[in-house]
């Protein structure tokens, strides 16, 4: 079964995995550079750093989670309605 919706929520479930992947590593980096500074003297360059990867970790995050939760939901509904293979 070649349908063009499958297809496309294939594509967005790929590019969700990604997101989410790029997201929680900057929130990685975040926390480490956080404790980092922490230790240290909390001055310096990778102050403004810590501010910016968690912003963008959130920034892609957000719509990840949403549409990753919405491409399990149709993969559901259309299992549940034996619509899928």
């Amino acid at each position: 079964m070649t349908d063009a919706v499958i297809l496309q929520r294939r594509r967005v479930a790929v590019l969700v995995s990604i997101a989410k992947r790029i997201g929680y590593s900057l929130w990685g980096v975040s926390v480490v550079l956080f404790f980092v500074l922490f230790f240290t003297d909390f001055d310096g360059p990778l102050v403004p750093v810590v501010v910016a990867t968690l912003i963008a970790g959130c920034a892609l995050l957000l719509p990840a989670i949403v549409l990753g939760y919405a491409v399990r939901a149709a993969d559901r509904e259309d299992r549940e309605q034996g619509r899928t293979p």
